[in-house]
């Protein structure tokens, strides 16, 4: 039997069990995974010795039942230990077999707990499990468990996350949300992000009726709470009320004991108009990076989201996909995504050829870097690589300048150390220069052209 077909089966399997089984004890059988079925005998692999030992013991009729039905004859079944699985999963064992002792207490939890999703608005994708460790992202992840496993520690309180855009900031920071509801499931977790913080409050500002009665709900709302998880806390940038509230809600919570995560695409120092104030509210607890993946981390990820396809995506192309996409998880997640959808329409074979072809790499005939973007800067505004790295500060030098700085910045992800030791300039300066353009970006349309032209130019054959 072919095991597209075995894994129907078990999907089939598993709802009957679910309809029998109680919700904490049905923890230990989603992990089970089908590898064979001959001689009217059904195999599971399971990385946890303990789940085979319970489910033989304490569920087998309903396994035999489920089987039965589902295969209209008497089916028997075996779970195999699989001791490089128990590896992965022996960080949620004890977690597993603390739910198993309290499965009565949670059985009379589900209501609370889905409310408490709900209120929480975390986005069920977004879990440890899931999360590719690799040595970009090591540091950042073993502090949001941290936080997660033990909130508000001292020395841990608040988390602060910072990183280029789509390097997974915000997938740690609902992993350590869905971690405590899991666990701690009456403990309240509020997600939100700092737009739309903002948005709720500009809101309550404007709505009619009773504001003092309107702006009471609002601060209810995120103070109170067990742990805040406050996304992209630069756009907080220039908005004075918005800080005000952030501080005082940050307040409110600290001298509560209760758990602050913020992210943000820079360190706290690096925002713009950040009162001294939040500046280091934000820094008394946990400041870690997440930066680009290497080619090791990136090759995981990829081997990860395989997994999750019905059909087989070989090493090479994945090593082909790992080199050619560098930037963020984000860009490497959609290139994948692009390849496989492809393959499930077309229904055509994966191999390095096709694959080549769909993502049209061989369209890519250089590697991005800082000198190739400061060559066509220079090429577009006529002036030499070693004037740009001096001193001068006419405006024909010094606005060049600051576009070669956005681009390497908005392109590559490099931090503005990297950038500012390229140029030979301070760090406020390389930081002034990229909050320039970007702040022009808004209202001058000539400049929206240049960069448009300059990233096409930079990105062509």
């Amino acid at each position: 039997m072919e095991i597209q077909e075995i894994k129907q089966i078990w999907e089939k399997v598993k709802d009957e069990l679910s309809q029998n089984i109680s919700e904490s004890s049905y923890t230990w059988i989603e992990p089970l995974e089908p590898i064979g079925f001959e001689n009217n005998c059904f195999t599971l692999l399971t990385g946890q010795g303990l789940a085979r030992d319970i489910i033989r013991k304490n569920h087998y009729q309903q396994f035999m039942d489920a089987f039965s039905k589902v295969l209209g004859k008497e089916t028997d079944f075996e779970i195999i230990f699989d001791e490089k699985l128990s590896n992965k999963l022996k960080q949620e064992k004890a977690k597993i077999e603390k739910k198993l002792e309290k499965s009565k207490e949670k059985e009379n939890s589900k209501d609370v707990l889905a409310q408490m999703q709900s209120f929480s608005n975390l986005n069920l994708k977004y879990k440890f499990e899931n999360f590719v460790v690799g040595s970009n992202s090591e540091l950042a992840q073993a502090a949001a468990m941290a936080v997660a496993k033990n909130p508000a520690k001292r020395g841990y309180n608040p988390l602060f996350i910072y990183g280029a855009s789509g390097l997974g900031k915000t997938h740690l920071m609902q992993a350590i949300g869905h971690y405590i509801l899991f666990n701690s499931p009456k403990l309240r977790v509020k997600y939100v992000k700092t737009e739309d913080f903002t948005n709720d409050l500009i809101n309550n500002i404007r709505s009619g009726g009773d504001r003092s009665e309107r702006m009471t709900k609002f601060r209810q709302k995120y103070r109170n709470v067990d742990v805040l998880l406050l996304d992209d806390i630069q756009f907080i940038e220039s908005k004075e009320r918005t800080m005000e509230e952030v501080f005082h809600t940050f307040d409110s919570l600290y001298n509560k004991n209760k758990q602050i995560v913020i992210t943000s695409d820079r360190q706290p120092k690096d925002i713009p108009t950040l009162p001294e104030r939040l500046l280091s509210r934000f820094e008394w607890g946990i400041v870690t990076d997440i930066t680009p993946p290497d080619f090791e981390t990136r090759f995981a990820i990829l081997k990860n989201l395989a997994d999750g396809v019905e059909f087989e995506v070989s090493n090479d192309v994945l090593e082909l996909v790992a080199k050619n996409f560098t930037k963020n998880v984000r860009e490497l997640e959609g290139a994948f995504n692009k390849i496989s959808a492809y393959a499930s329409i077309k229904n055509v074979e994966l191999n390095v050829e096709n694959v080549r072809k769909i993502l049209k790499l061989d369209e890519i005939k250089k590697e991005i870097t800082i000198d190739l973007i400061v060559e066509k800067v220079c090429e577009k505004f006529d002036v030499t690589e070693d004037e740009l790295k001096s001193s001068a500060r006419s405006q024909r030098i010094s606005y060049p300048r600051q576009i070669a700085v956005y681009l390497i910045r908005e392109l590559l992800s490099k931090s503005y150390k990297d950038i500012a030791k390229y140029f030979n300039k301070q760090h406020p300066t390389i930081l002034f220069s990229y909050e320039k353009v970007k702040n022009e970006l808004k209202k001058d349309n000539e400049l929206k052209s240049q960069i448009k032209k300059l990233k096409t130019e930079i990105k062509s054959k």
